[in-house]
């Protein structure tokens, strides 16, 4: 799929400064997208969901899993309808973690920025980048 067809689809938008044309990849391993990093499930064995843990399905407009500094640039994850759950019902030891999700086919990270970036199916961890400062860690904000 091209930025733009999946953009319709989601009825979301993008900075002017990218080609809506590109076809946008799909990935099947670890992947960052500005401030968040896309990580397989198996690679992080100490992430578990509880016996409450609720999944949702992403609907047709997207899910924001992360919104910018001062209520800007959020991170949209898309899928077609039915193909993609998720959830932010979860343990995470480094508590970097803001989301969950399962896919059967690809699902798509919209960020008005960076554009978009392509996510094959399988069970995946959404985390924040963190930067170690000299007294304390900090989030990044993208």
């Amino acid at each position: 799929m091209n930025l733009a067809e999946i953009l319709d689809s989601a009825e979301l938008s993008v900075l002017d400064h990218l080609e809506l044309q590109v076809a946008v990849p799909v990935l099947d391993g670890p992947q960052a997208q500005g401030d968040l990093i896309v990580v397989p499930m198996a690679m992080v064995p100490v992430v578990t969901t509880h016996s409450w843990t609720s999944w949702q399905p992403v609907p047709r407009q997207g899910v924001e899993l992360v919104r910018g500094v001062a209520g800007g640039n959020p991170h949209t994850l898309v899928a077609d309808r039915g193909v993609c759950q998720w959830t932010g019902e979860f343990r995470d030891p480094l508590r970097l973690g803001v989301a969950l999700f399962e896919n059967t086919a690809p699902v798509y990270l919209i960020h008005p920025e960076h554009g978009g970036s392509g996510v094959a199916p399988g069970r995946w961890l959404v985390r924040r980048q963190q930067e170690s400062g000299r007294h304390r860690r900090m989030l990044v904000a993208d």
